[in-house]
């Protein structure tokens, strides 16, 4: 089984609110994803998460599955 990339790490992370990897990995996606410098007292603000987790879903779920699985 092959390592998850750390780009994958922080797109688990946004996605779960469970860091794989440094947390500054995923402070850095966020910010990438909301276009906009995030604060980080930010991330204690429980609609960041939800709002976070679907910006991230679709890059989530291409780690997760693959088509040709069957």
């Amino acid at each position: 089984m092959s390592r998850i990339t750390k780009e994958q790490a922080a797109i688990i992370g946004c996605f779960t609110g469970t860091a794989m990897g440094p947390f500054s990995d995923v402070h850095k996606k966020a910010e990438e994803l909301f276009g906009r410098p995030i604060f980080t007292h930010e991330f204690g603000q429980p609609d960041i998460w939800g709002e976070l987790k679907e910006k991230v879903r679709p890059e989530f779920l291409a780690i997760c599955y693959e088509e040709d699985w069957e």
